[in-house]
């Protein structure tokens, strides 16, 4: 049995269709799934699935929906408005002990992110690694799935290229900045989940093919658009500012500043991060032309 966590979350929902369609193909296994929100999930989903309503991070959630289950595909979601940005990752990953050692959860896939080692005061990025280190240090066999700058990130913007032939990023706009595709990190994560020959704790990192500063990614999208599309870099202030503007709690918008100020300084995500084609194959001109383009389009 497998328990999905995010199901309805932009990783987390690729990966239940990924199992759900080697389930077809008679590859699969057992399915149960947490969600607060089950009228999220398709119709079709929910008559296929085992439905545990609630949050991951509640213990006796958790622990009614890893009844009967060797593996797991685990996420923490982002809250904006946590009060702590460590606090919020420990408050998911502590409830885990219990079903690790409790419930027979024997592996477990997540997604963290690169830079171990170097990413020091470095926001949501260092509470992710944290995280990683505590499942590791339960005894249970890990796979950390380590993606750099999600593609994704710039769906956010879609609007503004659209209106405004323009997107914001407060990273260096001329040096590289690695990235990687939802859907490689959901294929990743599925062929672990169904792979039972792993053991021990390892990083999977997940980098792809490009080497594209934002200044390339935008004469890409340029290109795939066949309209001008430019990069404006803001400051880490700025981008803090447009954080709270939104919502977010000092606390999360302060972690996202840090962890903008890390990435520009140590360059974690940067050109010396080796290329995984293995685990991300997705080029970013396949993914604009594939997703951002009928976002931008729509």
């Amino acid at each position: 049995m497998i328990v999905v966590t995010t199901p309805t979350g932009q990783i987390g929902r690729r990966v239940l269709e990924l199992l759900l369609d080697a389930t077809d193909s008679g590859a699969g296994s057992g399915i149960r799934v947490i969600v607060r929100d089950p009228a999220r999930l398709p119709e079709r989903v929910r008559a296929r699935v085992e439905v545990v309503r609630g949050s991951h991070a509640d213990p006796a959630v958790l622990k009614e929906a890893c009844e009967g289950v060797d593996r797991m595909f685990w996420l923490v979601p982002p809250s904006p408005r946590a009060d702590s940005v460590e606090g919020h990752f420990r408050d998911f990953t502590e409830p885990l002990r219990a079903v690790v050692g409790d419930q027979g959860v024997r592996r477990v896939v997540g997604v963290s992110s690169l830079g171990r080692s170097v990413a020091v005061d470095a926001g949501q990025i260092s509470a992710s690694l944290a995280m990683d280190e505590a499942i590791a240090g339960m005894g249970v066999h890990y796979r950390a799935l380590c993606p750099p700058f999600l593609m994704e990130n710039l769906l956010g913007q879609a609007e503004s290229i659209r209106e405004a032939g323009a997107f914001f990023l407060a990273l260096d706009r001329d040096r590289v900045l690695r990235t990687c595709a939802t859907g490689d990190i959901a294929a990743t994560a599925v062929r672990l989940l169904l792979d039972d020959s792993w053991t021990g704790q390892e990083d999977v990192p997940l980098v792809g093919p490009d080497d594209l500063s934002p200044e390339g990614m935008a004469r890409v999208i340029s290109e795939v658009l066949d309209r001008p599309v430019r990069v404006r870099q803001t400051s880490c202030a700025e981008y803090k500012a447009t954080m709270l503007r939104y919502g977010a709690s000092e606390a999360w918008a302060q972690g996202l500043a840090d962890m903008t100020e890390a990435l520009n300084s140590r360059g974690f995500y940067g050109v010396d991060a080796p290329r995984t084609p293995q685990y991300a194959p997705t080029g970013f001109r396949q993914w604009c032309q594939e997703v951002l383009r009928p976002a931008v389009l729509a």
